[in-house]
């Protein structure tokens, strides 16, 4: 499509989301989205031209006024979960998909070095680790550090670590974006070759029915945390139209939400290491079934639930056109 058509078919709504603003968050949310999809279009067509360089501001106009800050109704959280942190998992498709791509080629990486350097797991998990599992195992009971300690101090302690861990991974971000990459390889390498250990020890279906209770939601999180930090350090290397400066302070925000937003499921995946993990011998139903419904969710909520907006969103446009 040519340019001057492409501003005379859009022209009127353009104009009328900059004369007639609007507080309702679904109306921003659907403003929002169908803008960027035409900014989106424009910089794929037209990539050095004004109009490129017009819809560039609208959007930002429109993102400062999903995010900013004023006295929000009593509804606000529920707002946030409930649209802006999906939208933003749409926006921030790719840096997902990237991270995730990331985290699985690391996890291969340690698994295969476990495989063929019996040491690895050792240098990765530390000997003491080792050795108590090692113990455990010839006692019959391979997961029994999740038993030791109380549930409570357990569930805080972890938590605690889980929120850190997920938060330093995203602020690595800021060392252009590598930092964040380099925290989703120690974690990946690190699970490769955790897995890998008690594969080889002929209990790699049961690790899986025990520790993925948590860590469904727990490594989901992480890679969450590594796209946030992916935008983060994309918004300084790849400013794209937007002043360098005017882009970090759109990803560091952006970034911050993402990795805010799942604070909640890593208090969920704490709980479910402190108070559920331990118990070991649970029926293959229930671990099964915790472990479903947490995949669920996460695929539910991070691709599924933002793609049903963006397609209500359209859908609403359609009609309007």
């Amino acid at each position: 499509m040519r340019e001057p058509l492409f501003v005379k078919q859009n022209s009127t709504k353009w104009t009328s989301f900059e004369q007639s603003p609007t507080d309702d968050p679904d109306e921003l949310a659907d403003r929002f989205i169908q803008i960027t999809d035409d900014l989106a279009y424009a910089k794929t067509f037209y990539p050095k031209s004004k109009t490129t360089a017009y819809l560039n501001g609208l959007a930002a106009g429109l993102h400062q006024s999903i995010y900013k800050n004023k006295s929000e109704k009593s509804n606000r959280f529920l707002t946030f979960w409930k649209y802006e942190l999906p939208l933003l998992f749409k926006s921030y498709h790719r840096q997902l998909l990237y991270s995730f791509s990331f985290f699985m080629i690391f996890c291969l990486i340690g698994a295969l070095s476990a495989k063929y350097d019996e040491n690895f797991v050792r240098l990765i998990m530390g000997d003491n680790y080792v050795d108590m599992t090692n113990a455990n195992i010839l006692k019959g009971d391979p997961f029994g550090v999740y038993k030791s300690g109380n549930e409570v101090s357990m569930f805080f302690s972890i938590a605690a670590n889980n929120i850190y861990v997920s938060l330093v991974t995203f602020v690595s971000g800021i060392i252009f974006t590598v930092g964040s990459i380099f925290f989703l390889f120690r974690n990946g390498l690190m699970l490769g070759s955790f897995q890998y250990y008690f594969f080889s020890k002929g209990l790699g279906i049961q690790s899986i029915l025990v520790i993925w209770i948590h860590g469904t939601l727990e490594i989901s999180s992480i890679i969450i945390a590594g796209a946030a930090g992916i935008i983060l350090g994309n918004s300084i290397l790849f400013p794209k139209t937007f002043n360098r400066m005017v882009s970090l302070k759109k990803g560091a925000r952006d970034g911050m939400k993402v990795a805010v937003g799942i604070i909640p499921i890593l208090i969920v995946a704490a709980f479910f290491e402190g108070f559920v993990t331990r118990h070991t011998e649970m029926p293959v139903w229930l671990s099964i079934t915790i472990l479903a419904l947490s995949l669920i969710f996460m695929i539910w909520y991070v691709i599924i639930y933002p793609n049903k907006i963006y397609k209500t969103t359209q859908t609403y446009h359609a009609t309007q056109s």
